[in-house]
């Protein structure tokens, strides 16, 4: 391949990346040579490493001036137009869905996660609570929910499986909130969701919206003819 080479340093540069290679057969065919400016000039190999198709050895030299021999600065794999790249990093508190904690598994939540707020942010202004009221505030614990980690919580469980919208609750004789066995949950959420204490109910021991419902609503009774 007939390439300008500014520097008269092609070998020098073949050599470098075949040291860094650990191995000639790795280092391909010239690519390019560009020079940056009078000074610097970086040349381009192919690389035959496996696992990196389209990567090219890069290896910059550099002059102090005219006269002086080039040395190498550096010698790099870079990716190329078609290379094989590894996916995008992601956090793995956006990788963790739900079902994916098991026994034994730690999940840390950030210390800057929306949906918590520190435990002193609810309490009153006043500061008089009473032991149920300080209770149920979350008085103790280092964090509660927000008003964005509420939110989130009643949107995820209205529109989820024991929400109005999933067959069963169409069915249903009669909502849940209107059953014996609807246990209304404390807090702000009191009035949206329950949770179900009947055996045999399929959500037994399940939050559940007060418009969802079942086949085993306490007042589905069997009228006799």
């Amino acid at each position: 391949m007939s390439v300008k080479d500014p520097f008269n340093a092609l070998e020098l540069a073949r050599q470098a990346a075949q040291e860094d290679s650990h191995d000639a057969k790795f280092v391909g065919e010239l690519v390019s040579i560009d020079a940056e400016d009078e000074r610097i000039c970086t040349y381009l190999f192919e690389s035959s490493l496996p696992g990196y198709h389209g990567w090219r050895w890069a290896v910059t030299v550099a002059k102090v001036d005219s006269d002086a021999p080039a040395t190498i600065c550096d010698v790099v794999l870079l990716p190329g137009a078609e290379s094989l790249l590894a996916p995008e990093w992601i956090p793995y508190k956006d990788r963790i869905l739900p079902g994916d904690v098991g026994v034994g598994d730690i999940i840390p939540t950030s210390a800057d996660d929306v949906r918590l707020v520190p435990g002193f942010a609810e309490l009153p202004s006043d500061g008089e609570l009473d032991l149920s009221e300080a209770f149920e505030l979350g008085l103790g614990r280092a964090r509660v929910l927000s008003i964005e980690g509420l939110d989130a919580a009643s949107k995820r469980w209205h529109t989820g499986d024991r929400g109005p919208a999933t067959p069963i609750a169409q069915y249903a004789p009669k909502p849940c909130h209107s059953c014996g066995f609807f246990i209304p949950i404390a807090g702000s959420l009191r009035s949206a969701f329950g949770v179900c204490a009947n055996a045999l109910s399929p959500e037994d021991a399940r939050v559940v919206s007060v418009d969802h419902g079942c086949g085993a609503h306490s007042e589905a009774l069997i009228v006799a003819e």
